[in-house]
């Protein structure tokens, strides 16, 4: 009879035991997925305009388009500028080779070669090595296709801008209720600036120094050792002037 009782016991422990273990697991579990929903991420984007819309470089590509007739091979005189500006950009800011594309099966096929040699002359005598040259055709059907001169090079972007993420109107949210810049707020300047800018890289890193211009400082200094001036003379200072009852 004891040892029955002990049995007894015995069961309805483990049994307790069993039910308290499954109980906390299914707390865990749901405290889990409370702590994952309540997650807020408005405060990651950045108050700053500047880091919303950040100033990236990347690989573009600069074009030049030369329009061939088909009753005449060669450039003409505007055309050989462009392609000569053409090769000097290329050697100031190209990061790769230079690529043409040149039209067949067109009405202007036998043309187009024509001054495709032309435009290879030109490049070649302006510093481009025949090495960097590729040359690509394509089909231009029934069209008047043109001379298409390509090379890389490193550009400056930012954006893309007219991004809303937000409703800008009356709102209950807190968010709006605080002195913040909207998140579009700077994107039209940063990618203006991106445009504006000769140089990319300056936006990155300063440029070296460039040597210092000896001349002014030596003409100051060989008229202190005379004796003289070193003072400016500006003869047509007074050129202007309507009256002289100050003087």
């Amino acid at each position: 009879m004891h040892c029955e009782f002990l049995n007894v016991a015995r069961r309805r422990a483990l049994a307790l035991g069993v039910r308290g273990v499954l109980l906390a697991g299914i707390a865990a579990t749901l405290a889990g997925c409370n702590a994952t929903t309540a997650a807020d991420t408005t405060n990651s984007i950045p108050s700053d305009y500047r880091s919303r819309h950040p100033i990236s470089l990347q690989e573009g590509k600069k074009s030049l388009a030369l329009f061939v007739g088909s009753g005449r091979g060669g450039l003409a005189p505007m055309q050989r500028a462009e392609v000569l500006a053409f090769a000097q950009n290329w050697r100031r800011d190209a990061t790769g080779g230079v690529t043409i594309d040149r039209p067949v099966g067109g009405a202007n096929e036998r043309a187009a070669n024509d001054t495709l040699k032309e435009t290879l002359s030109i490049l070649v005598q302006a510093g481009v090595p025949q090495s960097g040259i590729g040359i690509r055709p394509y089909n231009a059907g029934e069209k008047l296709g043109s001379l298409r001169l390509n090379y890389p090079l490193t550009v400056a972007n930012a954006g893309p801008c007219g991004l809303w993420p937000d409703y800008l109107g009356p709102s209950y949210d807190t968010k709006h209720f605080e002195n913040k810049q909207y998140y579009n707020f700077g994107c039209a300047t940063q990618r203006n600036l991106a445009a504006m800018t000769a140089n990319p890289a300056d936006l990155v890193q300063p440029r070296a120094e460039d040597a210092v211009y000896n001349g002014k400082r030596t003409f100051g200094i060989d008229k202190w050792r005379k004796g003289d001036s070193p003072a400016t003379t500006y003869p047509d200072a007074a050129k202007g002037a309507i009256s002289e009852v100050a003087k």
